[in-house]
């Protein structure tokens, strides 16, 4: 299962790079894309726990690591939730 990162800029033009742990990531975001924060967020919960689900499919127990991943970005995101017209940026899929 090949692991992937991808890498967001948030409302303020900071930078994460973000954990998969696989590469279905690619069917809920491109990069280049930019998503308002809502929907940014509704693909990443999919993204990652689509990947986790496959981790548990493989291996026998989800990926804590894409869970935390979510948590860190859902974290990052309520700093931005005042702002309506906030929109995250996809850099790159790596």
């Amino acid at each position: 299962m090949p692991v992937m990162h991808f890498h967001v800029r948030w409302p303020d033009a900071s930078e994460t790079r973000c954990y998969s742990p696989s590469s279905v990531v690619r069917d809920f975001l491109a990069p280049g894309e930019r998503y308002a924060l809502q929907d940014f967020l509704q693909r990443a919960r999919g993204a990652l726990g689509a990947a986790s689900e496959r981790v548990r499919a493989k291996y026998g127990f989800a990926c804590s690591q894409a869970m935390d991943q979510l948590a860190e970005i859902e974290h990052i995101a309520a700093g931005f939730a005042d702002k309506a017209d906030a929109e995250v940026t996809v850099l790159a899929l790596d």
